[in-house]
């Protein structure tokens, strides 16, 4: 008795319902998509590419009224590097970005192993250190700029008290004193990031590994330089990135302190693209380059950092 091989049926409906199914989750992803892809290209992309092209344009007071604008090339560019003040200015850049980052890390990270043991009010007080971080930049250079006043400042009222000084010290208002003054500033809001992020990168560290070490006979030092740094360097690289690419555009904190004075020492190429374009010299141009270059100068520094980390996890050990 032979049988008939038939397809098996499918309820009516089911080729439907899937493709249903699928149009209603693309417009999901859909719908999540599309507000990243407006806000990236409205106020991310649009910016940075009128940017660009801003900076190859005679651009001035004159330009905002009449509309024209003509190319000029590299010309913005050339009188940029021609310019003696830019090029005061890239070493101030350098010097507090160097400063910066060192004494911001170097502090974070003693502070991140303070906290690191465990005594009453430690949470407490690890909280209250984060207040700098959290203040507005501009609270915080007007505070510093108060207790740094020449006459009325606290810091030159203790230093006066303590004996340490004869005179009160002009910070910010003597070229050789006003760096270090907003160096100060900058330094005390960076570091409690420092800290956050080094003391996460601590706490991951497995406690065996220390014990290892101290039953092999390794001191403090040995123990921090075999295993708490090696451990760590993933969140080094992380903190170090993320704050060059912060304390390369600091503009708030310098302009609020001394903007860019006195006799631009602590002139950065940030608050000179604005003075350029802003701080009534009107030229929109010069100020475009000036700050095209901070952008190329964090994204190499960034892609050097994504090249940095893609190649450690190609050499780690279990990987191909």
């Amino acid at each position: 008795m032979a049988y008939a091989l038939s397809k098996p049926r499918t309820a009516p409906g089911t080729t439907s319902g899937r493709t249903g199914k699928v149009r209603r989750s693309f417009l999901l992803r859909l719908a999540f998509l599309v507000p990243v892809v407006v806000h990236t290209a409205v106020f991310f992309l649009y910016p940075l590419v009128r940017n660009l092209l801003l900076s190859f344009q005679d651009y001035g007071i004159r330009s905002v009224y009449s509309g024209d604008a003509p190319w000029n090339g590299l010309a913005n560019y050339r009188r940029l590097f021609d310019d003696p003040v830019f090029h005061k200015t890239l070493g101030n850049t350098l010097v507090f970005v160097v400063v910066s980052l060192l004494a911001q890390f170097v502090i974070g990270l003693g502070l991140a192993e303070f906290f690191r043991r465990s005594f009453p009010l430690g949470g407490v007080l690890r909280s209250l250190l984060l207040v700098p971080w959290l203040l507005p930049l501009v609270v915080a250079g007007t505070v510093f700029r108060w207790m740094l006043d020449t006459s009325n400042g606290v810091v030159n009222q203790v230093l006066l008290a303590l004996r340490l000084v004869d005179d009160p010290v002009p910070w910010l208002n003597d070229p050789g004193y006003a760096m270090a003054g907003v160096l100060l500033c900058n330094i005390w809001i960076g570091v409690p990031f420092n800290m956050v992020i080094l003391h996460g990168g601590l706490q991951a560290i497995p406690g065996a590994l220390y014990e290892a070490a101290a039953l092999d006979g390794a001191g403090p030092v040995a123990r921090f330089r075999y295993i708490t740094l090696p451990q760590l360097r993933p969140v080094i690289g992380v903190v170090l990135t993320l704050g060059l690419v912060y304390t390369l555009k600091v503009f708030d904190v310098i302009w609020v302190m001394t903007k860019g004075g006195p006799a631009n020492a602590t002139q950065t190429v940030t608050t000179y693209g604005y003075q350029l374009s802003f701080g009534g010299l009107s030229q929109f141009g010069l100020g475009a380059a000036a700050g095209n270059l901070l952008i190329v100068v964090a994204t190499a520094f960034a892609l050097l950092y994504l090249r940095s980390m893609r190649a450690e996890d190609h050499t780690a050990p279990g990987r191909k």
